[in-house]
């Protein structure tokens, strides 16, 4: 059943808000209701363009109101497209891209519709940063309540274990603020509880001197995968937490098969030829691209790959060794790959990540050693079925490999007991705290814990 709403309660509720209320007969509904996923394709029935909390306030009491869905959007980037929904309100928070740095406390204030990219611009004008996405366009919201996977993790710990403070909005509207000692079960559900109990409008986090950093790809030709991939199993074993391993398979631009171990280095200059001399001698690399550089440079590394709109669809699993076995089975799906866009991902956990005492947040997969991310690619929308085919009889094929866990913010729509897995043993308490806090599921446009 389509939702229309009449005139009078557009009027109503740009009447209470001070930023935009789009509808679907405005001239900017359909770029606004779009995603970074260009599979996604929703048509909410008012998307309203939040400047600030009272905002955030006025459009979570007109959906309630209207028994509309609630969908809230930071940055759109997640690949399930839980920033949209169809026939409810979109409760957009990315023009709130107020931000502070205060150096001399190493603290970051940041509002919820910045981007990584924004983000890291006004933090590295102090020579700071905190773990983050490894796309610059990805919000700092999701990530950040998903757990915060990215390049620092293994020296400075997850986004999540950065997290200081988060200003929220409740389903009820009440506003409240959740720290160390303000609402510290609420706190603790948001460090990887996803977006289950409030909208999140500010961030506060700690922040790290980082300074240039040594980053890039060492490319090698398909045919030498196996062999590669064995050398990152040992390397990646072996790395200092100032060192963070991935190891790829993906097209380079001249429709070449590749595979490529990506470092990044955040340790001593003086110190990097010595930690990356054994992969810059292994094996005979088609380009060896590292180099010294910023670190919004290794931030924006990937970009390309990933441009807006985009289709793609994710299949993810945490492994936990990479046995021969495991990457035959990789090689293997990648050849036979229906496309030459897709990207194979490992990537790499302990260091700081595993430091954490388990329970300490909600993100509940500190043991993990590998992630696997399946991305199938894919231009043109006829082809999707192949595509989607192929990622998952990859994934089923990878499953006597797994942990049975899974990183939340690379969850497609997968089902109930995917998301259970995605918060693995902490789930049921995340399920005490939405009885408190979402006892009605308002917001339950996510991977959602149902109270």
């Amino acid at each position: 059943m389509t939702i229309t709403l009449e005139r009078p309660a557009f009027d109503s509720l740009r009447a209470d808000m001070r930023g935009e209320v789009i509808g679907p007969a405005d001239p900017g509904y359909e770029t606004a209701r779009r995603v970074h996923n260009g599979m996604i394709d929703k048509r909410p029935a008012v998307i309203a363009r939040c400047t600030g909390v009272a905002d955030v306030q006025a459009a979570l009491h007109f959906g309630i109101a209207h028994d509309l869905p609630v969908a809230v959007r930071g940055g759109g980037h997640n690949v399930a497209g839980k920033a949209v929904c169809d026939d409810g309100i979109v409760i957009d928070l990315s023009p709130m891209k107020g931000m502070r740095v205060l150096p001399g406390e190493r603290v970051a204030q940041a509002q919820a519709g910045l981007t990584w990219g924004e983000f890291d611009r006004e933090t590295q004008a102090f020579g700071l940063a905190t773990t983050g996405g490894a796309i610059s366009t990805t919000g700092i919201a999701g990530l950040t309540l998903g757990g915060g996977i990215g390049w620092l993790q293994r020296k400075h710990g997850l986004t999540c274990d950065n997290l200081l403070s988060a200003d929220v909005v409740l389903a009820d509207g009440r506003f409240l603020r959740a720290n160390g000692a303000e609402n510290e079960d609420l706190f603790w559900g948001l460090r990887g509880g996803g977006g289950n109990f409030g909208i999140v409008t500010s961030f506060e986090y700690r922040l790290h001197p980082v300074g240039r950093v040594v980053g890039g790809p060492v490319v090698y030709p398909f045919d030498a995968a196996r062999e590669v991939f064995r050398f990152y199993r040992d390397y990646s074993a072996a790395a200092p937490d100032d060192l963070f391993v991935e190891f790829g398979m993906a097209t380079l631009p001249d429709g070449q098969r590749a595979v490529m171990v990506f470092v990044v280095y955040a340790g001593p200059l003086a110190a990097a030829d010595d930690v990356l001399r054994p992969l810059r001698e292994f094996g005979s690399p088609l380009e060896d691209m590292t180099a010294t550089m910023s670190y919004c440079e290794v931030q924006q590394a990937f970009d390309a790959d990933f441009p807006d709109g985009i289709l793609n669809y994710w299949k993810s699993s945490n492994i936990r060794e990479l046995t021969d076995d495991a990457i035959e089975t990789m090689v293997a799906f990648m050849a036979a790959s229906p496309s030459l866009r897709p990207m194979v991902i490992i990537d790499q956990f302990g260091g700081a990540v595993a430091r954490v005492p388990d329970d300490a947040t909600a993100f509940g997969h500190r043991d993990a050693a590998y992630d696997l991310i399946i991305a199938a690619i894919w231009s043109a929308p006829g082809e999707q079925e192949a595509h989607i085919d192929w990622a998952r009889r990859f994934w089923e094929a990878m499953q006597p490999h797994a942990s049975g866990d899974v990183y939340v913010n690379y969850l497609s729509e997968e089902g109930q007991d995917r998301v259970r897995d995605a918060y693995g043993h902490h789930y049921a308490r995340l399920v005490d705290l939405k009885r408190r806090y979402d006892p009605h599921n308002v917001f339950r446009g996510n991977q959602n814990i149902q109270p």
